[in-house]
C-alpha cells in the first residue's frame, strides 16, 4: 500500500456486503483503510456493516461502525455529526447504494418505483447535501458516487427504476461537481459494468434472464459478453474510487469513470 489517502478521513455508505464475499462498498471500505484513511462504515445491516468494520480493525485501520438507513435525513446528518465528532473532518465520501427492481415501466409498483429512488437516488442527495458543507468548511473534498452502465446503456435487463435513477445519479453529480468545484470539491461517478458481487448472485430475476435460475450459467454468459473476457469484481469498483478520491485525481471532476472491461464499446 501507498498510504494515498493517509490523514483522510472517508465515510462509506452501503459499506456492508448483502451476502458471502466482497461488495463494492465493503472493498471499498478496506482498501480505503489500507491506504491509510480513517473510514466509517455505514449500513443499513449491522451485522454486515460490523464484519466490514472487524475487517479493517483486524488488519490495523482506523474504523467507526454505524448503522443507519440513507434514506431518512436524520440517520443521514446523525452519520456526518458522527465522522466530525470522531475524526474532526470528512475528507472523501463515497456513496455505494443501490437496488434494482425487477420490472419496466408496465410492470413496476408506485412502491417499488418511489423505494428505488428512495435508496438509489435520495441517499445520494443526503449524503452530499450532508457533507458538502463540511468539505466546505475545512477547504474542499471529494466525493464519489457509485453508479451503473445501465444509466447509459440498455442492458437487456427490465429494471426500469435501476436506469432512470442511476442516469439522475450521473447528471446530479456533474451538476454538483460545477457547482462546487470553486471550493474545491470534487464529485466524479463511477459506472460499473457486468460485476461479479454477492448483490448480483441474490438478482434472481437476473439469473432467470441469464441462465434459467442457474447461477453458473449466468456467470458463464455475464463472461462472454464482456469483451476482455470476464466480469469485474468488487476490487475494480474499490481501485477506481481510491484513484478518485485520491489527491491523483486531484484535477478530475464531474467525470463518469466506466470500469466495464469494454462491454459499452460493443453494439451487441
Amino acid at each position: 500500500m501507498s498510504n494515498r489517502l493517509e490523514g483522510k478521513t472517508a465515510v462509506v455508505m452501503g459499506a456492508g456486503s448483502v451476502g458471502p464475499g466482497w461488495g463494492n462498498g465493503k472493498a471499498t471500505a478496506v482498501l480505503f483503510a489500507r491506504e491509510g484513511a480513517n473510514v466509517v462504515c455505514v449500513d443499513v445491516n449491522s451485522d454486515a456493516v460490523a464484519e466490514t468494520a472487524d475487517l479493517i480493525k483486524n488488519e490495523g485501520g482506523t474504523v467507526e461502525a454505524l448503522t443507519a438507513d440513507v434514506t431518512q435525513e436524520d440517520n443521514v446528518a446523525e452519520v456526518m455529526t458522527a465522522a466530525v465528532n470522531r475524526f474532526g473532518r470528512i475528507d472523501i465520501l463515497d456513496n455505494n447504494v443501490g437496488i434494482a427492481p425487477n420490472g419496466g415501466v408496465t410492470e413496476l409498483t408506485v412502491e417499488e418505483w418511489d423505494r428505488a429512488f428512495d435508496v438509489n437516488l435520495k441517499s445520494c442527495f443526503l449524503g452530499m447535501k450532508h457533507a458538502i458543507p463540511v468539505m466546505e468548511r475545512q477547504g474542499g473534498g471529494s466525493i464519489v458516487n457509485i453508479s451503473t452502465i445501465a444509466s447509459i446503456r440498455y442492458t437487456g435487463v427490465n429494471y426500469a427504476t435501476y436506469y432512470s435513477t442511476k442516469a439522475a445519479m450521473n447528471h446530479l453529480s456533474h451538476a454538483a461537481a460545477a457547482e462546487f468545484a470553486p471550493k474545491n470539491i470534487r464529485v466524479n461517478t463511477i459506472l460499473p459494468g457486468l460485476m461479479k458481487t454477492p448483490m448480483v448472485e441474490q438478482m434472481a430475476h437476473l439469473a432467470d434472464s441469464y441462465g434459467g435460475g442457474d447461477i453458473e450459467e449466468m456467470w458463464r454468459k455475464r463472461d462472454q459478453q464482456v469483451p476482455m473476457g470476464y466480469m469485474g469484481d468488487a476490487w475494480d469498483v474499490a481501485k477506481a474510487a481510491l484513484f478518485l478520491a485520491s489527491d491523483d485525481a486531484r484535477y478530475i471532476t464531474g467525470v463518469d469513470l466506466v470500469v466495464d472491461g469494454g462491454i459499452t464499446l460493443k453494439f451487441a
